[in-house]
């Protein structure tokens, strides 16, 4: 294989100083470093504030320096890293780097070139919350995380629920890398840089955006049985007691777990694809047996109900329950006849998604994951030879260069300071009168994709001001479930065309849409890709400036044996070790809460890829083609544990469901007023601890004995009271909120802003949508630019709203659209109604 140097990558020569701790930060840096950065890292005495192993990845291919912050010689030597860089990244409490005498605006008024990023945990605006502890757990507990953690944890009455994964640090360190690299691709035509703040509490709910949303009169249709279950308990006053296993039959046949001969689970997530359910039952041997029984296949699903010829659709979610039942039953017979891999070969190969469950420690030794480049190794100084997670995103051209990262290293000042200043300075333009645009503006995109993760990289794309067009289907493949309620949130700010681009006369207007844009954003495989068409020399004969980000399910920078198998976001999650971990054992996998819990996170990836492409463009002329994946992001997810060395503990982080924190100290404790706080403190926090009414004697208890204690102090008081009593002594502490709260307190009519003045949380009222419910969504709020403007975007128009317009836009005439929407090569609507009821 040929050899490729760290500067062929897109961010060579950029200078990067990060004083990030704990994750976010030092993640930010890390993938800009991956991507060719030169970065110098810094640590107060003493090391990291977070000592976990996960440092070695977090400082891959970066210089450590030790400054004393809190002295003149430390603040100097930080101002002379600084002066050599063109990013600085930190990650602390707002105003803290200020008041250490590293004022980010006094910075960028001596070198308006200059990129500094700011990831506190609650927004400097949020003046409730700004000057917390915002540890991890404090900003999911805040942001509604852990409340309401799925419908299975409701019905079982595990309310709160905890989980371990990184959510906030994760989503906030997809959102400031792209962040960053969208400004500074934006530096390259304006001069200017920015200051960009990304709170991990706005970033969190970024993340869970599509659980946030609510739409009035909300048609029965897309209630699944376990949300009928929850509001007929709720209504009918009864407890929400339902055990695993009765559980999982209110679940779809087609989203949900089986288990095979060889006694391991295998996830099967084939619900609202057009050919996937048909596809499965078919090679489970079931199709024509189920379909004689009245199994039907509506023509058009997009129909109301009450105008089907049936009462049941293969491929709509949800199935009516007695379907439901039926086709689940006969589906755990079948699967008990072969093994799980067996089965993961019938799926990948027939081109319907599933994969077996696997555990963590698996995934990181999967003959895949080491194949595809997801699972690197790096030789490092402390732990010797590590795996690690492999790069979120990257380059296909240079990506090699990405698989054998330097291993962190530790230097002196002086050396940081040689080595930013023989990195050398990047040329800038020359600082322009106009700063007030987007850092898209002007940048065309066209969106090929479907589900979330796709579409969702190309709608926060389109908040900074490029301009997206959406193409699907003129007959759609997936269901309306899946089209129309995922759609509100990811097709606001897009132009929405159907269009049959497999026929003749589509394909010749798939070309001109090509042609005529920036930027080409598909979530296929390989194969898919080819035989569209947009693999590198097809795409380069089409329109050669033309940037294309692919994403999927298990690609890498390498292929491997299930590259080209097809998946989703819950596959991962079996495949990566995330539902073992969230369920606890073999028996009792569950998909992690949220709604696209790693979809959102990786649409943010191929948003990072495209303004590394659009840097790589504007500096040296290449044109590069960004990738990323799905299973790229559960490195990032599972960080604080997803790595192997020789002589690593067991893998024993939090799982299961009656986990409550890692420690007495650090859990979730229910209060005398029945709510629960999160208690978020080490045993350096045990002097503050002790001057806290109530937690007086906690000093003197034996350590086994601390959570019995605590749990037993805390039922003392009510929950405001405690967290008024923790904050005071600055320990780590919130209640456990709950989305719908905090939407409700953080909604208002929108006014067209983008809600990046409204604190850490906010939300927008839509009484007037296009859908014609009244809609509240969050706002696009994360990403806090100083001088980029950030666009409120437009609610999502109904499905093919624009087929119209952009088909005038290519010079075709109204009795050409009409002949085209005639003969099904082009559409102007699914239905009738916006929301299909």
């Amino acid at each position: 294989m040929t050899s490729i140097s760290r500067s062929a990558l897109p961010l060579s020569g950029v200078r990067v100083v990060d004083f990030g701790q704990y994750i976010a930060g030092p993640a930010v840096a890390m993938i800009l470093g991956d991507l060719g950065a030169t970065v110098v890292h810094v640590d107060p005495p003493g090391g990291p504030l977070w000592d976990n192993p996960a440092n070695a990845i977090l400082n891959r291919n970066k210089l450590a320096v030790t400054i004393d912050l809190k002295t003149l010689e430390g603040i100097q030597e930080a101002r002379a890293l600084i002066a050599g860089a063109d990013i600085v990244i930190e990650n602390f409490r707002p105003g803290v780097m200020a008041r250490l005498g590293l004022d980010f605006e006094a910075l960028r008024t001596a070198r308006p070139e200059l990129i500094t990023l700011s990831i506190p945990g609650f927004a400097s605006n949020d003046q409730l919350r700004r000057d917390w502890r915002a540890f991890e757990t404090v900003i999911a507990a805040s942001s509604g995380v852990f409340t309401d953690m799925g419908l299975n944890r409701v019905l079982m009455g595990i309310n709160p629920s905890f989980s371990p994964l990184p959510l906030a640090s994760a989503y906030g360190t997809m959102l400031a890398a792209s962040a960053t690299v969208l400004a500074l691709q934006a530096r390259e035509r304006t001069g200017h840089g920015d200051h960009i703040e990304v709170p991990l509490a706005s970033a969190v709910m970024e993340g869970l955006s599509y659980n946030s949303i609510k739409i009035d009169d909300y048609p029965l249709r897309y209630q699944t049985q376990r949300e009928r279950e929850i509001e007929r308990r709720q209504r009918e006053g009864l407890p929400m007691d339902m055990s695993y296993e009765d559980l999982q039959e209110f679940l779809d046949p087609f989203y949900r777990s089986y288990m095979c001969s060889d006694g391991r689970m295998f996830y099967v997530v084939c619900p609202s694809h057009k050919n996937h359910a048909k596809r499965c039952l078919q090679a489970l041997g079931l199709y024509d047996a189920l379909a004689a029984e009245g199994l039907r296949e509506e023509e058009d699903t997009y129909l109301p109900v009450s105008q089907w010829s049936s009462d049941v659709s293969l491929g709509v979610y949800p199935l009516p329950k007695h379907w439901a039942d039926k086709i689940a039953a006969r589906m755990k017979e079948v699967f008990l006849t072969r093994t799980a891999a067996e089965w993961e070969r019938i799926f990948g190969e027939g081109l319907f998604p599933g994969a077996p469950q696997r555990w963590l420690e698996e995934w990181i030794s999967d003959d895949h994951a080491n194949a595809a480049s997801l699972m690197i190794e790096v030789d490092d100084p402390v732990y010797g030879r590590m795996t690690q997670p492999g790069p979120m995103a990257w380059l296909q051209e240079s990506a090699e260069a990405m698989l054998t990262p330097q291993p962190r290293r530790w230097g002196s000042v002086d050396e940081a300071l040689e080595l930013l200043s023989s990195t050398g300075s990047l040329q800038v333009s020359a600082v322009t009168a106009s700063n007030s645009g987007g850092w898209l503006d002007g940048v065309k995109v066209l969106d090929l994709c479907n589900v979330i993760a796709g579409p969702h990289s190309a709608a926060y794309l389109a908040r900074f001001g490029a301009e997206v067009i959406k193409i699907d289907p003129a007959k759609p493949l997936y269901d309306c479930w899946n089209t129309v309620i995922f759609g509100m949130s990811h097709m606001r700010g897009k132009q929405s065309v159907l269009l049959n681009i497999g026929s003749p006369d589509g394909r010749v207007v798939f070309e001109q849409l090509v042609k005529s844009v920036d930027v080409v954003v598909w979530n296929a495989t390989d194969r898919q890709v080819k035989s569209m068409g947009l693999d590198a020399e097809s795409l380069k004969a089409l329109n050669p400036n033309a940037i294309f980000c692919q994403l999927d399910c298990f690609g890498g920078v390498r292929k491997g044996p299930r590259t080209d198998y097809l998946g989703y976001d819950d596959l991962v999650q079996s495949a990566t070790g995330i539902m073992l971990r969230f369920g606890g054992s073999m028996q009792t996998p569950e998909e992690h809460a949220h709604v696209g819990t790693i979809d959102v996170m990786c649409g943010f990836g191929a948003a990072l890829g495209v303004a590394a492409a659009l840097y790589q463009k504007s500096k040296t002329g290449i044109v590069g083609r960004p990738r990323t994946s799905l299973s790229a992001l559960t490195g990032l997810a599972q960080i604080p544990f997803c790595y192997e060395y020789e002589g690593r503990g067991p893998f024993d982080e939090p799982s299961g469901r009656d986990i409550k924190g890692y420690d007495a100290l650090s859990r979730l404790y229910e209060t005398g007023s029945g709510d629960y706080i999160l208690l978020c403190a080490t045993e350096k926090d045990l002097p503050r601890l002790v001057t806290v009414e109530g937690l007086e004697g906690l000093g003197s208890v034996a350590v086994p004995d601390r959570e019995g204690w605590l749990a037993r102090a805390f039922m003392s008081a009510p929950a405001e009271t405690w967290q008024h009593r923790l904050l005071r002594a600055d320990v780590g502490v919130s209640l456990c909120e709950n989305i719908e709260t905090i939407r409700a307190r953080s909604a208002r009519v929108s006014d067209e802003t983008p809600g990046t003045d409204r604190g850490s949380y906010s939300f927008s009222i839509f009484p007037d949508h296009p859908s014609g419910h009244a809609v509240t969504q969050l706002d696009p709020f994360a990403i806090r630019p100083t001088v980029g403007k950030v666009i409120a975007v437009t609610p999502a128009e109904k499905y093919g709203a624009s087929t119209r317009s952009v088909l005038r836009a290519l010079n075709y005439t109204d009795a050409e659209i009409d002949r085209m929407i005639a003969s099904e090569t082009a559409s102007e609507t699914w239905s009738a109604e916006y929301l299909p009821s």
